[in-house]
């Protein structure tokens, strides 16, 4: 029998939250690298590339302040006022842990209330290197968190939470790859130039996937292989051929346990034959932005249908 609808939706936001507040850690880190790129920091325009790519940049111009570090990295993690910050994550993940404080172990639990004590009476992020201790930090209490969701008994309630997860990593790593859309080489920097190098071997950086591009391309460092890998490659957690074959899994785990199965189900599955055929050539030629934005939008419809097949509504 399946638990109660309330209670269902708790655990897949909680795991939806948890994934976003480390999305938007890791965005943070990202930018502060891109940012201090060598020779010619990329200033202004990583920040507002960051912005852009949490769908926040309205709301910001809203506070008037310029996009400096100082302003957008307190934006995207301290200010309660955005419900994409950090804090704001982590208290909406922290509201739903403790509404299903009985289905979780003291290791989980404990997780989200360090990650979230980290930011009790913090009125600054500090400079570059507080900002990226802060969100090292953060990084190391969600694969805290993740950690002991793995650990715990497998049913309905770590599925659920795994769910969610999953369809958030999938919109946050199409979002993040998305980054090199937003975010414009500087005046005299070619395409394929040291700068744009080390954008891309940034990218890598913030999705721990150096090492594994160097394990699955002897090439060197291209854009076309970074794409291939963050978006074809399912050796790699966070790619995104990688969270929609995660999201089919857990759907069927789901359907065994609860007898719960339909649309969801159908479009995860048409979702995972789709990326199974694309080829990272035709997906540039293509246009790479436009297929990030396509995925986004049927990331949304899937989390519809299963917050419609789970009863979440």
């Amino acid at each position: 029998m399946m638990m109660l609808s309330r209670t269902a939706a708790a655990l897949y936001w909680l795991g939806r939250y948890v994934e976003r507040a480390d999305f938007i850690a890791r965005l943070v880190e990202a930018t502060i690298r891109l940012d201090a790129l060598s020779p010619r920091p990329a200033g202004e325009a990583a920040w507002q590339s960051a912005l852009a790519v949490s769908y926040t940049d309205e709301a910001f111009a809203a506070t008037g302040h310029p996009a400096t570090q100082a302003h957008v990295a307190r934006f995207l993690t301290l200010d309660a006022g955005n419900p994409g910050a950090i804090i704001r994550c982590l208290e909406m993940a922290r509201n739903n842990a403790r509404a299903v404080r009985t289905a979780l172990t003291r290791e989980a639990w404990t997780a989200i209330n360090r990650a979230w004590w980290l930011f009790a009476n913090r009125a600054s992020t500090g400079g570059a290197t507080e900002t990226l201790n802060l969100v090292e930090q953060i990084k190391g209490e969600t694969r805290g968190f993740e950690g002991a969701i793995h650990r715990m008994m497998r049913n309905e309630a770590t599925l659920l939470i795994q769910l969610g997860a999953a369809i958030e990593r999938a919109d946050n790593t199409a979002r993040l790859v998305d980054v090199k859309y937003h975010l414009l080489l500087p005046a005299g920097e070619s395409v394929g130039g040291a700068v744009d190098r080390d954008q891309w071997t940034t990218i890598l950086q913030t999705v721990s996937a150096v090492t594994a591009y160097r394990w699955l391309y002897s090439e060197g460092l291209r854009p076309d292989n970074v794409i291939d890998l963050l978006v074809s490659r399912a050796e790699l957690p966070r790619s995104l051929a990688a969270c929609v074959e995660e999201s089919v899994t857990l759907l069927s785990a789901l359907a065994k346990r609860t007898g719960l199965q339909g649309e969801a189900d159908r479009m995860a599955r048409a979702r995972l034959a789709r990326i199974q055929k694309a080829r990272t050539p035709d997906i540039i030629v293509g246009g790479l932005h436009e297929y990030l934005e396509t995925f986004i939008t049927e990331n949304a419809l899937l989390d519809g249908a299963i917050a419609r097949q789970f009863r979440f509504l």
